[in-house]
């Protein structure tokens, strides 16, 4: 038994949707020093890390999400 192609996968308007809330918008400027800056540089010599911006989001995200998710709100 055949499937319709329009069942065959996701819906392609929820992909889109999907795909859209997901571009990034917003601009935020980070200002290093020299030895900041060296690090990031070794760091992604060594790891051979392609996408600095990538690296830095991802990083910082982890550090955001992981200290939510343990300091979340008690009732008392």
């Amino acid at each position: 038994m055949r499937r319709s192609k329009k069942f065959a996968g996701v819906d392609p308007q929820y992909l889109a949707k999907q795909r859209e809330s997901l571009r990034r918008r917003n601009r935020k400027t980070v200002l290093f020093n020299d030895q900041e800056l060296a690090a990031i540089d070794e760091y992604c010599r060594r790891f051979k890390v392609k996408s600095r911006s990538a690296m830095i989001r991802q990083a910082t995200m982890e550090r955001i999400l992981t200290s939510l998710s343990e300091e979340h709100p008690t009732l008392f």
